[in-house]
């Protein structure tokens, strides 16, 4: 077989394409030997801005247009034909240097049923190892925790009155306290553990491509585009990209091409390569190098559901945030000591329950408590004391899909996601308001809050509630499964157990867009844990 056919200025062992949760941990762990040359592609900067680094910066960065892509998707006929804006890393560390830093693994379920859907190695047992090995836990040792890898695992460290009485409303629902999510077994209520070490973020940018970025065989590239996979003879060989004030250029891959810009743009260069739903790339003018129906399908994301209320005390971020003076006390509590909240981020509190205990076999809910209110993740906050209870569902059933729309690669994906376009979706939405709410009126967290501000009195109904949810929801932040993992007899498979691309040699794809089914939490741990396990693949083969 012959690849001569490519003429590329630079040729590497190894391309990594985007520098984002999977990226930056592929690009230490496949240059750690030293024997590979490896090169990282980044769509956007280097992540410089000081609002990546501090802990509450995702705020100022979450419509910083330079560090983020801002899609939005196509209107939603399940939401009342509403668009939703989604917002995704475009710097070094991808969506892990804007995100809302929580970490969380998911369920021991959600990996074990990967393997009753087919995929070989990937139990919650198998994953076990992987997770222990990228973090560095602040809790005690145990069998489930990590304590000597990249990435850490800080305890909020300070108390706040608003997430203790959430906690102790909590357990009025039967939420049992937990200092630890990260067992396998949810089930609970307490503060979260952060992606923070010594009051700054930790992206896997800082975590895991800082220690290497001096590595004379790692090669990284910020502010260059990828356009497409080039493939000759059913083997990937290099990519084509761009700097963003230059010409298109090639670079060769000798080993593989490695996708890891997510769930929106991996799906994307897949299709721009020829590799998709036969169809529709004809559509598009595009030569079909290979079928994969299955690109760019099987879209899950998290919907968020945010309660707001007016709390009776001046205790919340909205009061610190409200005037100059207690502006610059927060500042300097975090440049002098770094602590405070500006170390933290958003939510400080949260919890995993059930919604429909009766027919969940594990919690299928999640809750955010946040100590502040805005109309929306990320903006403005309110003119008054306010807190945040969100929650979504942790599996929907509901599924979008993708489409490209252009075969310009700066030009976003059409993004179809079909929000609660499934009965058990609808239902668990209401279900979960009602939970909500129900916390939010009983014990201490009863006696804080006085005014429900959203969804408000008037909601009382089911179908008043559903179209709450249907004005109101957002996504939280989650999009998964669009290039998922699946077996060989699975039409809509589109990489093996080993995230190699079905029929093309030399390519895989690594990032959330191989989960088959989301996990039950947010996605940027699991990722990493992906991440690290086929780099480990990847050395052996």
């Amino acid at each position: 077989m012959s690849n001569n056919n490519i003429q590329a200025k630079e040729s590497f062992d190894y391309i990594v394409v985007g520098g984002g949760s999977a990226g930056c941990v592929l690009a230490n762990r496949l240059s750690e030997n030293g024997k590979h040359s490896v090169c990282l592609l980044e769509a956007g900067p280097a992540d410089k801005n000081i609002w990546i680094h501090i802990p509450i910066g995702y705020g100022k960065t979450m419509f910083n247009k330079r560090l983020n892509w801002a899609f939005e998707t196509q209107p939603d006929p399940h939401m009342n034909n509403r668009k939703f804006y989604w917002p995704r890393g475009k710097t070094l560390g991808g969506s892990s240097s804007i995100n809302g830093l929580i970490f969380i693994r998911g369920q021991k379920e959600d990996y074990d049923h990967w393997v009753e859907l087919g995929n070989k190695g990937w139990s919650w047992d198998e994953c076990l190892p992987y997770f222990r090995k990228l973090e560095n836990n602040d809790l005690p040792l145990s069998e489930t925790r990590g304590k000597n890898g990249p990435l850490s695992a800080t305890s909020i460290p300070a108390r706040h009155e608003l997430v203790e009485a959430f906690i102790k409303s909590a357990a009025t629902e039967n939420i049992p306290f937990t200092r630890d999510f990260n067992s396998g077994y949810q089930h609970g209520v307490g503060y979260y553990q952060l992606t923070t070490k010594n009051g700054l973020r930790q992206s896997t940018a800082v975590a895991y491509l800082r220690p290497a970025r001096n590595r004379s065989n790692l090669t990284i590239k910020t502010d260059h585009l990828v356009h497409r996979v080039i493939i000759e003879n059913g083997r990937a060989v290099g990519i084509e990209a761009s700097h963003k004030d230059g010409q298109s250029y090639q670079i060769r891959a000798n080993k593989e091409v490695i996708l890891s810009a997510g769930a929106l743009q991996s799906p994307q260069i897949l299709m721009l390569s020829g590799i998709g739903n036969p169809e529709h790339l004809q559509e598009m003018g595009i030569e079909v190098k290979k079928a994969l129906p299955g690109v760019g399908e099987n879209l899950q994301d998290h919907l968020q559901l945010r309660l707001i209320y007016k709390v009776a005390k001046p205790i919340t971020t909205n009061d610190q945030l409200r005037t100059l003076w207690s502006k610059s006390k927060i500042g300097m509590q975090w440049f002098f000591k770094r602590s405070g909240p500006l170390a933290i981020g958003i939510n400080q509190g949260g919890a995993f329950a059930y919604a429909l205990p009766e027919e969940a076999k594990t919690p299928d809910v999640q809750f955010h408590f946040a100590t502040l209110s805005a109309d929306q993740a990320g903006g403005a906050v309110h003119n008054f004391s306010g807190c945040t209870i969100s929650v979504c569902q942790l599996r929907p059933e509901s599924r979008g899909y993708m489409r490209l729309q252009s075969t310009d690669p700066r030009q976003s994906l059409a993004i179809y996601p079909n929000y609660l376009s499934t009965d058990l979706d609808r239902r668990t939405a209401i279900a979960s308001v009602k939970l909500a709410r129900r916390i939010a009126s009983t014990g201490p967290l009863g006696e804080l809050l006085i005014e429900e501000v959203r969804p408000g009195a008037a909601a009382q109904s089911d179908e008043e509630i559903l179209e709450f949810c249907r004005n109101y929801g957002a996504t939280i932040f989650h999009p998964s499964g669009t290039a998922k993992m699946g077996t060989a007899d699975d039409p809509m498979a589109v990489v093996d157990e080993q995230l190699r691309v079905y029929g093309v040699e030399g390519l895989r794809v690594v990032d959330a867009s191989i989960m088959p089914t989301l996990v039950s939490g947010n996605t940027n741990v699991p990722v990493v844990m992906i991440a690290e396990k086929i780099s480990e693949k990847i050395l052996v083969a």
